[in-house]
């Protein structure tokens, strides 16, 4: 039976919205010949963190020493057995009971495409939704599109709306080692090998909280920016240059998945 993982990295606190999570991803509706696996893993061991999620046997969690989101991604990864990935932030949600399922249906109709992306919506405090700014036109996205679109500062879409095939996460290695912008390095190295579809439907929700990373300092220090900005776009610029692209693989029943 194919499998979608969704891997979900979850730092110091974060485990307060997780239960939240939990419900969202089990009233799921998924294809009918397909499953869901949700792995969870912990940014260190702090004894508690995943508490807040049950133990059940489509659930896996996991914990490893402390080093920001892009290694517990890829810590998880280790752990991932579904054709399809996915990721989702402890803090955010998807917007509706078939947000994989489209996903799904779109990657099973097109071979040929390596992932998939969808509109962000920004969820604030007092419950308001806002949709980004930048967001394509749905279908077949333009080559190049998404790393132009970061050249100038306005990256289309959102890292976490990602949903790609799995052995082309791993083929492009995955999360790069930089502190922040990993999710969206990811989407990029995707675009770099592969053809990309846009969703017309929101596929996350966005929540806008005092704790999450992206309001710190930290974030927003403008050297920091350009260099992490900076690795980014060259790899994915040197991965384009090299003319390699990902094919899909038959799966042991002949189809290609």
């Amino acid at each position: 039976m194919p499998t979608i993982t969704v891997l979900t990295p979850v730092h110091d606190g974060g485990y307060v919205y997780l239960r939240e999570l939990y419900e969202c991803l089990r009233t799921q509706k998924l294809p009918a010949d397909w499953r869901l696996e949700w792995v969870v893993q912990e940014d260190g061991r702090t004894c508690g963190q995943l508490d807040a999620v049950p133990d059940t046997p489509w659930i896996s969690k996991g914990a490893g020493r402390w080093g920001g989101a892009a290694q517990a991604r890829t810590l998880g990864l280790a752990r991932a057995t579904g054709t399809l990935l996915r990721c989702v932030d402890c803090d955010d949600l998807l917007p509706d009971q078939m947000s994989l399922a489209r996903d799904i249906e779109v990657l099973e109709a097109h071979p040929e495409f390596g992932w998939t992306v969808a509109p962000c919506l920004d969820l604030h405090p007092d419950g308001r939704l806002e949709r980004g700014p930048y967001d394509p036109g749905w279908g077949p996205l333009p080559e190049r599109a998404l790393l132009d679109g970061a050249r100038r500062g306005e990256l289309p879409v959102m890292g976490t709306t990602l949903t790609a095939r799995t052995d082309l996460v791993r083929l492009v290695g995955g999360w790069p080692a930089v502190p922040a912008f990993e999710d969206a390095a990811l989407l990029l190295f995707c675009e770099a090998v592969s053809r990309g579809w846009m969703q017309p439907e929101p596929g996350e929700l966005y929540r806008k909280h005092p704790g999450q990373h992206t309001v710190t300092a930290a974030y927003h220090d403008e050297e920091e920016k350009r260099v992490r900005q900076e690795i980014v776009i060259d790899r994915a610029e040197a991965l384009r240059a090299s003319g390699w692209r990902w094919r899909p693989t038959p799966s042991p029943d002949g189809s290609r998945r």
